[in-house]
C-alpha cells in the first residue's frame, strides 16, 4: 500500500484492526506513530500478530486457499464422529419476530439465499463494468472470450445429457457449465511467470461471461413457476432504484430498502432470489461523478482553505465540515460500482464464499453413502467438467479463429488454451450452487456435489501439471520464444 502523508492506512481484511499512520519526513513537529490511548507494547504485539495474516491476504491465490480449506473442513466434519452436529448446525432455524409476524428459515437458507445475494451482486457489477469499459466493451476483444465461454458451457452440458440423460437426473445438465473464478485464478497464480498476462485477462473475461451464462440458466431453467404478483413487487423495488438514481441519490444505504423489496419480489415470483443481486448489480452506475482529477482538485481546495487558518484557531466544527466534504469527494472519485466492488470483494472472497463452501461441501463419503450415490450423476458431472470444458473451449476458439472473427492475443498458443480449458474445469462454487437448485432429492444433490469435488480437484491438478509441462518458464522471455507459435496458432 502506498504511503501517503497523514493518511490512516489498513489492509482490506474484514474485521482486522491493523491501522497504522504512515508519515514521511516533513518540516515541523513529527506526527505520532500510534493512537494516544494505545499502550505501545500491546500495539506492537497486535501488529506482530496481524502481520502474517496481512502477508497471506496479499497472495493472489489467498481466497482460493481459504475456499479450499473451508471445503476440506466441511468434508472432514461431515465424515467425522461429529457429522450429526454438522447437519444440525446448518438446519438451525434463524429468523425475526415482530408481534404476531414471524420469518424463520434455516441457517443453510440464510447462506444460500441471503449471503449469496451479495456474491451475485458483486458478479453483476463486474459484468456491468466489463461491458462498459473492460474486455467486453469492444466487439473485437470480446469475440474470443465469448466464443470460449459458450464452448465451455455447451460442451459440458451436452456431455452430461449424453452420460446421465435419464429423466430423474436430466435436470442437472447446468451443473458442469460453471467455472469457479477464485480457484481458477488461484491455479494460474501457482504457475507464476509461466502464465502471460494475456492468459489471465482471457480467463477473467471468460469467467465473467461464464457467470452471466450461469445466471441466465438459473433464471430460465432453475426457477419455479412464475407468480405474477411477485413480479409486481419486484418491479416496484426495481422502479424505486431507478427513480432514486434519477433524483441523484448517492447514499448507498438508501438503496437497501428498494433492494430488499426487489429481492422479496423475485423470491415471491418463484425466481431464485440471488437473481435480484445480479439485477441490482447490472444497474449500478459505472461512471464516476468526479474522477481522479476532480478528487485531487477538490481535496487541494480543502487543504488550501484549512492552510489559511492557524491550527490553534481552527474550530472542531470547521475541521469536521472539511472532513465531511473530503469524505464525500473520496466516495465520488470512483464510480458506485467500482467503489462497491472494492468494498465488498474482500468480504465475498474471504467471508461469504468460504462460508458457502463450509455449508455446502460437507458430503458424506462413507461406504453406505457412496454406494447409494447415483454413479451416473457423479460420472456425468466429472466428465463434463474435466473433459467437456477444455474440449469445448478449444473447439470454440478453433472455430472462431478459422472463421476469422477472432484472433489469439499475442503470445498465446494452443498450449495456453489447453491449460485455460483444464483450469476452467474447476467448477466449485457456482456448480454446487446450481446442484442445489437442479435436484430436490438429497441423494442426487450429494452425488452431484461428490462429482463436483472430485472433478474440480482433478481439473486443478491437471491444469497445474499441464501448465508446468507445456508453458515456458521464462516470463516475457518465454512468451517471446513462442511468438511464432502464437502467429501460426491463429489458424489452428
Amino acid at each position: 500500500m502506498a504511503r501517503i502523508p497523514g493518511r490512516l492506512c489498513s489492509g482490506d481484511t474484514p474485521g482486522v484492526s491493523n491501522y497504522q499512520l504512515h508519515v514521511v519526513n516533513r518540516p515541523g513537529k513529527p506526527l505520532p506513530q500510534s493512537p494516544p490511548e494505545a499502550w505501545e507494547p500491546l500495539l506492537r504485539l497486535a501488529r506482530l500478530a496481524v502481520r502474517p495474516l496481512d502477508r497471506f491476504l496479499q497472495i493472489q491465490a489467498a481466497s482460493s486457499i481459504l475456499l479450499l480449506l473451508a471445503a476440506l473442513a466441511a468434508l472432514v466434519w461431515a465424515n467425522s464422529p461429529w457429522s450429526a452436529s454438522y447437519v444440525h448446525l446448518w438446519h438451525t432455524p434463524v429468523g425475526v419476530r415482530l408481534g404476531s409476524m414471524t420469518f424463520e428459515r434455516s441457517l443453510e437458507w440464510l447462506v444460500n439465499d441471503g449471503l449469496m445475494v451479495i456474491f451475485f451482486f458483486v458478479v453483476g457489477m463486474e459484468i456491468r463494468r466489463e461491458l462498459h469499459h473492460g474486455e467486453l466493451s469492444e466487439i473485437r476483444r470480446a469475440v474470443l472470450p465469448v466464443a470460449a465461454a459458450l464452448g465451455g458451457m455447451l460442451a459440458p452440458a451436452a456431455l452430461y445429457l449424453l452420460l446421465a440423460g435419464a429423466p430423474p437426473t436430466r435436470s442437472g445438465w447446468g451443473i458442469p457449465m460453471a467455472t469457479d473464478i477464485a480457484f481458477a485464478v488461484g491455479v494460474l497464480a501457482l504457475l507464476g511467470k509461466r502464465v502471460p498476462p494475456a492468459l489471465r485477462v482471457l480467463l477473467l473475461a471468460l469467467a465473467v461471461i461464464d457467470d452471466l451464462g450461469a445466471i441466465v440458466v438459473i433464471a430460465l431453467f432453475y426457477s419455479a413457476g412464475i407468480v405474477a404478483s411477485g413480479l409486481v413487487v419486484a418491479a416496484l423495488g426495481f422502479g424505486g432504484i431507478l427513480v432514486m438514481q434519477r433524483f441523484g441519490v448517492r447514499a448507498r444505504l438508501a438503496y437497501v430498502a428498494p433492494g430488499v423489496v426487489l429481492w422479496a419480489g423475485v423470491s415471491m415470483a418463484g425466481i431464485h432470489p440471488t437473481i435480484a443481486g445480479v439485477i441490482i448489480g447490472l444497474v449500478t452506475p459505472v461512471r464516476a461523478w468526479l474522477g481522479a482529477d476532480g478528487f485531487l482538485t477538490a481535496v487541494q481546495h480543502e487543504v488550501d482553505q484549512l492552510a489559511t487558518a492557524h491550527p490553534r484557531l481552527l474550530s472542531t466544527q470547521e475541521l469536521a465540515e472539511a472532513l465531511r466534504h473530503v469524505d464525500q469527494v473520496r466516495r465520488e472519485a470512483m464510480s458506485p460500482a467500482e467503489g462497491l466492488i472494492e468494498t465488498l470483494h474482500p468480504w465475498v472472497a474471504f467471508g461469504i464464499m468460504p462460508i458457502f463452501a463450509l455449508a455446502n461441501a460437507g458430503v458424506a463419503l462413507s461406504r453406505h453413502a457412496v454406494a447409494s450415490a447415483s454413479t451416473g450423476v457423479v460420472f456425468a458431472v466429472g466428465i463434463g467438467l474435466v473433459v467437456g470444458k477444455p474440449v469445448g473451449i478449444l473447439l470454440a476458439c478453433w472455430l472462431a479463429t478459422r472463421l476469422r472473427i477472432a484472433v489469439l492475443p499475442t503470445g498465446l498458443t494452443v498450449r495456453h488454451l489447453l491449460v485455460l480449458g483444464l483450469v476452467a474445469g474447476v467448477g466449485f462454487t457456482m456448480a454446487i450452487f446450481i446442484a442445489q437448485l437442479a435436484f430436490t432429492e438429497p441423494s442426487l444433490v450429494a452425488s452431484a456435489k461428490l462429482g463436483i469435488l472430485v472433478a474440480s480437484g482433478l481439473a486443478a491438478v491437471l491444469g497445474l501439471t499441464a501448465g508446468r509441462v507445456l508453458l515456458p518458464a521464462g516470463g516475457s522471455a518465454g512468451a517471446a520464444r513462442t511468438a511464432d507459435e502464437a502467429e501460426s496458432s491463429t489458424e489452428m
